[in-house]
């Protein structure tokens, strides 16, 4: 898909997209759940539908009603012999201990990006849970046969916090007496805080000793109808946000100010940069466009490394030199995306040099027009879109169906807040 946005104010009110991250937490819990669990404001991103496929695949029941989707957890099962992760690295992260908990052999795979992204963890891990596998040197396609069996452990947290996820998940569930993982060097800290969140609302305890030791307590679930409303997505929001601030004035509803979720830190990025914002307990506003007031700002994405993207089309508009560090996050994503940043902002006229683990980006000069390139990668696309809302003539993004992963609706979006962009 070829999209075409031609410079444009934009205004108006827009509904936030569901939060994948805490969606597909929900699949995983309502797997394992004792009884039925109703989802509300479910996600419909890629990895949405591909973490519903991989629960249906082990043995879960779901049902859509109006709004509502209705899953039966069950014991894992192999129903069938292969599961796919699509390309959502929390997907195969967090499901492959899940589908370990079966007795049965599985052959998880995935697609596009996910091909290229290490999985050694599991070869480290697993032998040490009873679980054998069998990897590509450490790639997909992985051979796993359980059933996993907790024991005290010590893991390296520096690659992702999507890994202790999957374990904190399928301990929690099979654990007889309490066990313990250890974790040097964790990553992403806010996101094992939805993680622990979220397990603890549907019925299980662990305890967190300052993000190195978390103590898995035997499940004392019960049968129960379980509900969960899946948040607002404050990584999708961003780059709504950000647009606004450098094309409009409008409002996001139905974010919580609250979440755990490592991105609305956000927040603090438009508010350093000077733009006009109102923070609601219902709504995010922000007022009139920075137009050529934009101050350059520092920022840690070590723990959200997903705001980059939006970050860099913000920096962009911002006069002088904005540094974020956390670049080296940034490697195993849809495309390395420090340098993915650096190729398609420098056709816009935006310099961007990466010196260890810091991002400097020079703004606040004349956006160009161009013709720039998603690189299959969902945030790519969309901080390239954003970014040209106020370019000095229309751009166009190629392959810009990338967005399908995380936010299907952006573009729609986009069009509701009155930005000029043509779909081809």
């Amino acid at each position: 898909m070829i999209v075409k946005i031609n410079p444009s104010a934009i205004t108006g009110t827009i509904k936030a997209p569901a939060s994948k991250s805490s969606m597909q937490r929900a699949c995983a819990l309502a797997l394992l759940a004792n009884g039925q669990t109703t989802i509300y404001n479910a996600g419909h991103s890629n990895d949405d539908l591909a973490a519903l496929e991989i629960i249906k695949k082990l043995g879960a029941t779901i049902e859509v009603k109006d709004d509502e989707l209705h899953i039966t957890g069950a014991d894992v099962n192999e129903i069938e012999e292969e599961i796919n992760c699509g390309e959502s690295g929390l997907g195969i992260r967090m499901f492959a201990p899940v589908t370990a908990l079966s007795p049965g052999q599985f052959t998880i795979n995935g697609t596009g990006s996910l091909l290229k992204r290490p999985m050694h963890f599991f070869d480290e891990i697993f032998p040490q849970l009873g679980v054998s596998i069998q990897s590509d040197n450490g790639y997909l396609p992985i051979t796993i046969k359980g059933p996993l069996q907790p024991a005290d452990i010590v893991i390296d947290g520096s690659l992702s916090s999507q890994f202790l996820t999957g374990l904190l998940i399928a301990f929690a569930k099979v654990a007889t007496k309490p066990v313990t993982i250890t974790v040097t060097n964790l990553s992403s800290k806010p996101y094992i805080d939805l993680t622990l969140q979220m397990m603890k609302h549907f019925g299980y305890n662990v305890e967190n000793d300052n993000y190195e030791k978390f103590l898995i307590a035997p499940s004392a679930q019960q049968q129960i109808h379980q509900t969960y409303t899946v948040e607002g997505d404050w990584s999708g929001a961003a780059f709504l946000l950000v647009a606004a601030a450098i094309a409009g004035d409008i409002e996001v509803t139905g974010l919580d100010v609250f979440s755990t979720q490592a991105d609305k830190a956000i927040l603090s990025a438009l508010m350093d940069c000077g733009a006009n914002i109102s923070i609601e307990e219902k709504q995010i506003s922000i007022n009139t466009a920075l137009g050529e007031n934009g101050k350059p700002f520092q920022f840690d994405a070590t723990n959200c490394p997903d705001l980059f993207p939006p970050l860099v089309a913000l920096a962009a508009y911002c006069k002088g030199t904005t540094v974020i560090k956390g670049a080296n996050r940034l490697l195993h994503k849809e495309s390395n995306r420090a340098l993915t940043l650096q190729k398609e902002f420098a056709k816009m006229g935006v310099e961007i040099t990466i010196k260890d683990d810091l991002m400097l980006i020079d703004g606040g000069g004349e956006i160009k027009a161009a013709v720039l390139q998603s690189h299959h990668d969902h945030r790519i696309a969309m901080a390239c879109t954003v970014a040209a809302l106020k370019a000095n003539g229309p751009s166009v993004i190629e392959d810009a169906e990338a967005i399908n992963k995380s936010y299907p609706g952006f573009f729609d979006d986009l069009k509701l807040l009155h930005a000029s962009v043509s779909l081809n």
